[in-house]
C-alpha cells in the first residue's frame, strides 16, 4: 500500500518535473539580466491572482539556472522532484548526500515570491550559517534578500531582529525560531515586536525536529522561585528503598512509582501520616522527581556533568545541549542526585511545543533520509505525506544482517575483532555508538589494540567538523554518538572507493528504526561503495526496556561469558525480538509525542487568545471601556460580601481603588448595595479623573490604559503557564491515586484560566487606579503600573 501510494505521488511530481525539464534549453538562452528580470515579473503575475503552482514550472527552471551560474551547481531532476514535494507541503525523503540544501533553494525562492517570508529551519545554528553563506549569492542574484537568523549575540534589539526577519528568506533553527516567537508575544508595545505573520517554512532533519525533539516543550523562564530545600532529602530518600518492594517501574520503564509499602516507608521517614493530603503535594513531588532521575534518566545517555554543571545531552546526535534545562524541578532533582551545586527552578513565562508552533504555519514541509517509517505521525500529526525521492545514482552500500550476541562484552569483542580486520585493509570506519560512556570504553579497547582514532562525542564537540572531514580517509577510524542530523557529509578521500567505500560499524541496536537509518546512510552516498553492520545484544537498552519476558530469562541463564568466545546469536527468534523490541521503542516514542502534544492543548487554546488580545491591544488606536471594567469588578466586590463591615470595605478601598482616600467609612450604609456601590464608584472615578489629568492628551490616555491592560494580562500570563507548567508534574503523580492525569490536568486547567480570567480583571483596576504617573524632564510619560 505505502510501495504504491509512493509511486502514485512520484507519477504527478515527475508530470510537474518535465514542464520544468521542457523550458530548460528556453531559459539557458537568458542573459543574465533577462534571467533576473523573472523575479519581478513573477512578483507581478502572483499581485494579478496567479497561483504559485501555475508558476512553479518556470520558476523552478529559472532558479535551477541560477544555481548553475552562481553556484556552478545545476540541480539534477532528483533535485527538482525533492523541490516539488517541498512546495506542495509535504516531506522529502532522500538519502544522505543527494544535495537537499541545493533542493531547498527552488521552493524557497517560489515561496519567496510572495513578499511574506520563508524560512529555512535546521537543527543547529553552524549548519543554518553554513548553509545561508553558501547560497546567499544565488538569491541575491535573483533579487531576493537572504540572512541567517540565529546569531550567537543574545538581546538583540527588536529593531535588530526585525531587519532579520523582514528578509525574504531566513536561514535558522528551531530552538531560535520557537524562543523568537515566544519572546515577541511577550512584547510590551508595538516597537517590541519583529516578527511577521507566518507564511512557508522547509524543515531539514525533519523528523528530529518534529518528532525527536517534539516531548520537550520550549519554555522561557523569568523569575526564580523560592528555592526549595527537599532535593537533597528526597534524593537521599529514595537511595534507600527497594525495587520491587517499594516501587516499581512500567513494562517499558519509562516511569516509575512508590508502591503501597513505599508510601508506608515516606510517612515514615518523614514523620507524617498521609502524603496524599493538600499540605504534603510539595514533597510528594519531590520524591517522584527523586524516583524518576535516580531510575530513568542516566549520566552519559541523557545528561553529562563538565565544570561542576548538568548539562543535557541531545538523544539524537550526542550533543550537548547549551542552555536547557529540564523544567518543573527535573533539571535540580539530577544535580541533587550528581552532588553539584542545585541552580535556582525558574518560573515559566512562556511555553509552545513544536508541533503546536510548527502547525501555526499555513504551509510547512520537511526534508530528511529517514521519514517514511514515521509517516503516519508525519500525516496524523502536521498533515505532510512523506514521499521517497529515488537517489541520483543506484545505491551500492551493502546492509549485512545484524550480528546477535547474549551480553554487551561480547558484542564489543566481535565488533572489535571485525574493525581489526577491515582496518588492516585501509577501509575507513565508522563506528556509532549509542552513548558517551560506550564510546569512551570503545576508545579504550582501541587504544589497547594500537589503532589510532578520533573520537566525537558531547566531550569533543568542537572539534565535530574537523573530525568529519576526515572520517573518510583511508586508515581513519571514528567513533562516535549517533550521527544523525550532523549535517556534514563524509567524503571519501584518494583511493577509499577501490577499498570499499566507509563501513559503519554500529555497536548497539538503537531506539528507533528511523536511527539505524540514518546512521546506514552514512555510507554509500552519491552512489560510493560502503557497507554497515550492526552488533548488537541481549543488553542493549531497547531489549532491557521493550524486549519481551523469555528474552530476559534466556539473558539470565547465560549471562555468564567466556571472554576468548563470543557466542553468536543465530536463530530467527531472536532477530525477531530485537526488531519488536525496536518497534516498541518507536511506538512509545510517538506515544509520548501524542501526550506531550495532548498536555499541550489546554495550553494552546489559553495561548491563542492571550496572544490575539494582547496583539490587538498594541495594535489598537484606543477605545477601551476601562469604567466598564472597573463598574463590573465594584459590583462583584459588592455582590460577593452581602455583610459588609468597615474593615472589610477599606481594606478594599486601600488595596484596589486608591492609597490616599480620606473619606468617612461610617457615613456608608453598609447594609445598602447601591450605596455601597455608588461610594466605591465615586472614588474609582475621582482617581482616575487624577491619573487622566496628567497626561496631555487623548492619544497619552490611551496609552496609559494600554499599558494597565496589557500588564495586568502578562502579569496574570506568566503565572497561569507556570502553573500549568507545574501541574504537568503534580498530575503525573496523581495516577499513584489511581486517576487520569490526562482528565485531570485537563479539569484543573479549566479551572486555572477561570481563575486567571478573573485576576486580570481585578489587576487592571489596580494597574489603572493604584499606578502612579510620572513625566520626565523631557516631557516622557513613565507609568509606574
Amino acid at each position: 500500500m505505502g510501495l504504491s501510494m509512493n509511486v502514485l505521488a512520484l507519477r504527478k511530481v515527475k508530470k510537474i518535473l518535465k514542464k520544468v525539464n521542457a523550458l530548460k534549453e528556453s531559459v539557458a538562452q537568458l542573459s543574465d539580466e533577462e534571467l533576473q528580470a523573472k523575479t519581478p515579473y513573477f512578483k507581478q503575475k502572483i499581485k494579478e491572482g496567479v497561483s504559485l503552482d501555475k508558476l512553479l514550472p518556470e520558476a523552478f527552471a529559472v532558479m535551477r539556472e541560477a544555481d548553475k551560474r552562481v553556484l556552478g551547481l545545476f540541480p539534477f531532476d532528483v533535485q527538482v522532484m525533492g523541490g516539488i514535494v517541498l512546495h506542495q507541503g509535504n516531506v522529502a525523503e532522500m538519502k544522505t548526500g543527494e544535495g537537499k540544501t541545493l533542493t531547498a533553494t527552488m521552493p524557497l525562492y517560489l515561496n519567496a515570491l510572495t513578499g511574506k517570508g520563508t524560512f529555512l529551519v535546521t537543527t543547529n545554528g553552524y549548519l543554518a550559517e553554513r548553509d545561508c553563506e553558501e547560497l546567499k549569492p544565488v538569491y541575491q542574484f535573483m533579487g531576493l534578500s537572504c540572512c541567517f537568523g540565529a546569531p550567537e549575540e543574545k538581546n538583540l534589539k527588536p529593531a535588530v531582529k526585525r531587519r532579520i526577519y523582514d528578509h525574504d528568506i531566513v536561514y535558522t533553527t528551531n530552538s531560535a525560531l520557537g524562543f523568537d516567537y515566544l519572546i515577541d508575544n511577550l512584547a510590551k508595545d508595538k516597537e517590541s515586536k519583529y516578527m511577521r505573520p507566518f507564511n512557508y517554512a522547509i524543515i531539514d532533519e525533519a523528523d528530529q525536529v518534529l518528532l525527536d525533539t517534539a516531548q520537550m516543550p520550549l519554555i522561557i523562564a523569568g523569575a526564580p522561585r523560592v528555592q526549595s530545600n527537599q532535593y537533597g532529602t528526597a534524593n537521599t530518600f529514595v537511595t534507600t528503598l527497594k525495587k520491587d518492594e517499594d516501587y516499581e517501574f512500567n513494562e517499558e520503564e519509562t516511569n516509575v512509582w512508590l508502591t503501597k509499602d513505599g508510601v508506608k516507608r515516606a510517612q515514615a521517614y518523614y514523620g507524617i501520616e498521609n502524603i496524599f493530603t493538600e499540605g504534603h503535594h510539595e514533597l510528594l513531588q519531590h520524591i517522584v522527581l527523586a524516583l524518576r532521575v535516580n531510575h530513568l534518566l542516566k549520566r552519559g545517555d541523557d545528561y553529562v556533568v563538565q565544570d561542576g554543571e548538568v548539562k543535557l545531552l541531545d538523544k539524537n546526535n550526542g550533543r550537548v545541549m547549551e542552555g536547557n534545562k529540564l523544567e518543573s524541578g527535573m533539571h535540580q532533582a539530577i544535580e541533587a542526585k550528581e552532588e553539584v551545586k542545585i541552580t535556582p527552578a525558574m518560573r515559566a513565562m512562556a511555553s509552545v511545543t513544536y508541533q503546536n508552533f510548527f502547525r501555526m504555519f499555513p504551509k510547512i514541509a520537511g526534508m530528511t533520509g529517514t521519514g517514511k517509517v514515521a509517516e503516519e505521525e508525519f500525516i496524523n500529526t502536521y498533515y505532510m505525506k512523506v514521499v521517497q525521492i529515488p537517489t541520483n545514482r543506484p545505491v551500492q552500500r551493502v546492509d549485512l544482517p545484524d550480528r546477535i550476541y547474549v551480553t554487551l562484552p561480547e558484542k564489543l569483542l566481535a565488533s572489535l575483532e571485525v574493525v581489526k580486520k577491515i582496518h588492516a585493509t585501509g577501509q575507513p570506519l565508522l563506528i556509532a555508538t549509542a552513548n558517551v560512556e560506550i564510546s569512551e570504553i570503545y576508545s579504550e579497547l582501541l587504544l589497547r589494540e594500537k589503532i589510532p582514532h578520533n573520537v566525537l562525542n558531547a566531550n569533543n564537540v568542537p572539534k565535530e567538523a574537523e573530525i568529519i572531514k576526515e572520517a573518510g580517509q583511508k586508515d581513519a577510524v571514528t567513533v562516535a554518538t549517533l550521527m544523525a542530523g550532523r549535517g556534514t557529509d563524509i567524503k571519501l578521500g584518494p583511493g577509499v572507493k577501490e577499498l570499499g567505500g566507509l563501513a559503519v560499524i554500529g555497536t548497539e541496536k538503537l531506539a528507533s528504526k528511523r536511527d539505524d537509518l540514518q546512521l546506514r546512510g552514512r555510507s554509500g552516498r552519491q552512489g560510493d561503495p560502503g557497507m554497515s553492520l550492526f552488533f548488537t545484544s541481549l543488553e542493549d537498552e531497547v531489549v532491557i526496556k521493550h524486549g519481551l519476558t523469555w528474552v530476559h530469562k534466556y539473558y539470565d541463564k547465560n549471562k555468564d561469558f567466556d571472554w576468548d568466545q563470543p557466542r553468536l546469536l543465530t536463530r530467527r527468534k531472536f532477530r525477531r525480538a530485537l526488531e519488536n523490541a525496536q518497534k516498541a521503542s518507536d511506538n512509545e516514542g510517538q506515544k509520548g509525542r501524542e501526550t506531550s502534544l495532548e498536555f499541550d492543548e489546554s495550553l494552546r487554546m489559553q495561548r491563542e487568545i492571550i496572544y490575539q488580545q494582547r496583539n490587538e491591544l498594541i495594535n489598537a488606536q484606543g477605545g477601551y471601556d476601562v469604567e466598564k471594567i472597573i463598574t463590573d469588578q465594584i459590583e462583584q466586590f459588592v455582590s460577593t460580601h452581602p455583610k459588609l463591615d468597615a474593615f472589610t470595605l477599606s481594606h478594599y478601598i486601600f488595596s484596589n481603588l486608591t492609597y490616599h482616600y480620606q473619606g468617612d467609612i461610617t457615613q456608608v450604609d453598609l447594609t445598602n448595595a447601591n450605596a455601597v456601590k455608588e461610594h466605591l464608584l465615586g472614588i474609582a472615578r475621582e482617581e482616575l479623573a487624577l491619573k487622566k489629568g496628567q497626561l496631555a492628551n487623548q492619544a497619552e490616555v490611551a496609552n496609559f490604559y494600554r499599558t494597565a491592560i496589557l500588564r495586568a494580562i502578562d502579569a496574570c500570563w506568566i503565572e497561569e503557564v507556570d502553573n500549568l507548567q507545574q501541574l504537568r508534574t503534580v498530575v503525573s503523580s496523581r495516577s499513584l491515586a489511581q486517576r487520569q492525569p490526562m482528565y485531570e490536568y485537563h479539569k484543573e486547567a479549566f479551572r486555572s484560566y477561570g481563575k486567571m480570567k478573573a485576576d486580570v480583571y481585578q489587576k487592571i483596576v489596580k494597574n489603572l487606579l493604584l499606578s502612579s504617573v510620572v513625566k520626565t524632564k523631557k516631557g516622557n510619560v513613565i507609568y509606574f503600573v
